[in-house]
């Protein structure tokens, strides 16, 4: 089945996180018709991932249903379904049941995934976190792993050895959480001693897009805190049990967790599109795709130009969202009869978290360097803020209050089905609070 194109603006939106939701809500708010698919029947905060792989937040405080957040936009319709293809000259997408989605509009906002650069082994050992069943994935393997070693106190020795790969704010703020858990572990007498966190990174330098103040406080926190760090250094082969650096090294590990660089979605690549670094689609200054003016591409899913700088920006949640709503500001102007205008990014600054009472922020367009406590909580602010919907900021808030003065809360490594979830399955309730469920999508 076709859905034929009409007179009336149809916007298509390829994509539910950050991008996608802002553009279909702010299409929503002016009664455009919108049809938003993605495979998952939530939104995620990706940023948070992290906290739920190291049980500081449960998955239900960073995914909140997509049916919520357009429960007063009649015109937004939410399709939970896989897509096969592209077709930007329609514009439309093919469904993974055999239907044709096609409107007037296509917004690309597919997001990332995890560019392992032809590593061998990466692909099937190492664990991304990109979806919040990439981070059930690796809190479920956590505990996996100290139900394996039982008793014994030498399994239990190497049990939460993990090699961090990646220097950015993902691998940083990562090895800061699992330094902190793991230590809080043997604290509780669960492991013999905290495990050992290895973060490597072909860079020379951590948080390579900051400060060199802010490089220096990172490195200075994270050793603090127990995790070492092998600089200058790749990663050349990940196994089951073990990985292999490029210089010769060999680290023994059952966890690997990647947060060595990103690319689009896998669906970019098949669209046809024009794309450039990371296989992202490259973009005009108007976030439209060249030689297709109703096809739009934001998010991570794009190469959008800099209106200062020759290079390009970020992908930042910040990016994501701010894009995706001039996307749907683009499109209202079209369809009034106005010229585009060129996405002009409010730089509100960039932080990492670290640890308890640590984190680095650079404010503004000459980024103000900030760390330790003030840096701290801008950054649960700044975060609690960008979750979507009252109830996630709430439980967020208390659960991060929680863990600040309970230092035994985040060693809370929950027991429960060895196989990671695919999807949240959510309630009926008021709150639509999720449980997660083992269901695999067809």
């Amino acid at each position: 089945m076709t859905a034929q194109p009409s007179e009336a603006p149809h916007v298509v939106v390829l994509g539910g996180g950050l991008a996608g939701v802002a553009c279909a809500h702010r299409l929503g708010d002016e009664g455009i018709r919108v049809t938003l698919v993605d495979r998952n029947d939530y939104h995620q905060f990706q940023p948070l991932l992290y906290q739920v792989a190291t049980s500081q937040l449960p998955a239900q405080d960073i995914a909140r249903p997509h049916r919520t957040i357009f429960r007063a936009h009649p015109t937004v319709e939410v399709r939970s379904v896989e897509v096969t293809s592209v077709d930007p000259q329609a514009p439309s997408l093919t469904l993974v049941d055999g239907d044709v989605l096609t409107g007037t509009h296509l917004v690309m906002a597919a997001g990332g995934r995890a560019e392992y650069f032809g590593v061998p082994g990466a692909d099937e050992h190492a664990f991304p976190l990109y979806s919040v069943s990439d981070a059930e994935r690796l809190r479920l393997h956590f505990r996996q792993l100290l139900d394996d070693a039982g008793d014994d106190q030498e399994a239990l020795e190497s049990a939460l050895d993990v090699v961090v790969v990646g220097g950015g704010p993902t691998g940083v703020e990562v090895a800061g959480a699992l330094a902190e858990l793991t230590r809080a572990l043997a604290t509780l007498g669960e492991i013999p001693r905290p495990g050992r966190i290895l973060l490597v990174d072909r860079g020379k330098v951590l948080l390579g897009g900051f400060s060199e103040k802010s490089h220096e406080y990172a490195h200075r926190r994270l050793t603090k805190e127990g995790a070492e760090l092998q600089l200058g250094t790749g990663v050349s082969a990940v196994y089951a049990d073990r990985v292999e650096l490029d210089d010769g090294s060999v680290v023994p590990t059952r966890t690997v967790v990647w947060g060595g660089g990103e690319s689009a979605a896998t669906i970019v690549a098949e669209s046809g599109l024009p794309t450039g670094r990371g296989g992202r689609v490259q973009v005009t200054p108007e976030l439209t795709v060249e030689g297709h003016p109703r096809v739009y591409a934001v998010g991570d899913v794009a190469n959008i130009p800099s209106d200062e700088d020759p290079g390009v920006l970020p992908q930042l949640g910040s990016v994501a969202q701010q894009s995706g709503r001039w996307a749907a500001d683009n499109i209202l102007r079209e369809l009034t009869g106005q010229p585009a205008v060129p996405f002009r990014y409010k730089d509100k600054g960039i932080m990492a978290m670290i640890g308890r009472n640590a984190a680095v922020a650079e404010v503004g367009k000459h980024r103000h360097q900030v760390e330790g406590p003030v840096a701290f909580a801008a950054w649960l602010g700044v975060h609690a803020m960008l979750l979507s919907g009252a109830h996630s900021k709430t439980d967020a808030f208390l659960s991060w209050a929680w863990d600040y003065f309970d230092r035994d809360h985040a060693a809370v490594v929950e027991s429960s089905t060895t196989e990671a979830p695919h999807r949240i399955a959510w309630g009926d309730d008021e709150a639509d609070v999720p449980h997660i469920s083992t269901e695999r999508r067809g």
